[in-house]
């Protein structure tokens, strides 16, 4: 039977000691190397309200909106569709709903939604659709805003207005989801006073027009829905 020369086996061993050895030291090392994880240096009010945006609710709305609205004054805001652009002008008269509208614009809540309901020589509503992550948001923002009637602001061709509960809702709280604009060139004079006016198209009447003719169901959906892609600009 043939024999390994005593020599080379004190090397084997030698050599396996100093791999296996070495080896097992490499993964200690790599797993005693702490992770460097970058810090966030902005550590302003908005920080925080924004890691705190689930627990908006009916009790807190109204100071939660209000610090939001001072932080972020922006008041002009985006809607890109299939069928083109419409930009919008928020009122400062009306700061809750600025703030609503601009605060979930800024969450991506409007980036889920749909122009949902047409209503020919009437208005076009949006703020809605089927997607899940749209229920789910609704359900996480559980909020009214308290309403911002102003007599002076009429429901005129484009104007922007919220859209609320008319039963059980006597001080006319707005949902913060769903919003219409006025298509009838004549106005809705008839809601006036009735839902609160926080803005008015100042571009792109030519893309309201051509959503309104979009073909519906029975319910007043298109057919076809027309997503909502929202930008805060300034």
């Amino acid at each position: 039977m043939f024999k390994i020369p005593k020599y080379i086996v004190i090397f084997l061993s030698y050599f396996s000691i100093c791999f296996f050895g070495c080896q097992q030291q490499e993964k200690t090392v790599i797993k005693t190397v702490p992770v460097v994880k970058k810090k966030t240096v902005k550590k302003d009010i908005e920080t925080i309200l924004q890691k705190r945006t689930d627990s908006i609710n009916k009790t807190n709305v109204i100071p939660f909106l209000k610090a939001y609205g001072n932080l972020n004054k922006e008041s002009i805001v985006l809607f890109k569709t299939r069928l083109g652009n419409i930009k919008i002008e928020l009122y400062k008269e009306t700061p809750l709903h600025r703030a609503s509208f601009i605060f979930l614009t800024k969450t991506g809540y409007f980036n889920t939604t749909a122009f949902h309901r047409i209503v020919p020589d009437f208005i076009v509503q949006g703020g809605n659709s089927d997607l899940p992550m749209t229920r789910k948001l609704r359900i996480r923002y559980n909020y009214r805003i308290p309403a911002e009637i102003k007599s002076h602001r009429k429901h005129k061709y484009g104007a922007l207005a919220a859209a609320r509960q008319w039963e059980n809702n006597p001080n006319k709280t707005s949902s913060p989801f769903e919003f219409y604009m006025i298509q009838d060139k004549r106005g809705s004079h008839h809601l006036d006073g009735e839902h609160t006016i926080f803005g008015e198209i100042i571009e792109g009447f030519d893309t309201m027009e051509k959503i309104a003719k979009l073909e519906t169901d029975k319910k007043e959906w298109p057919l076809k829905e027309v997503f909502i892609k929202a930008l805060v600009l300034k």
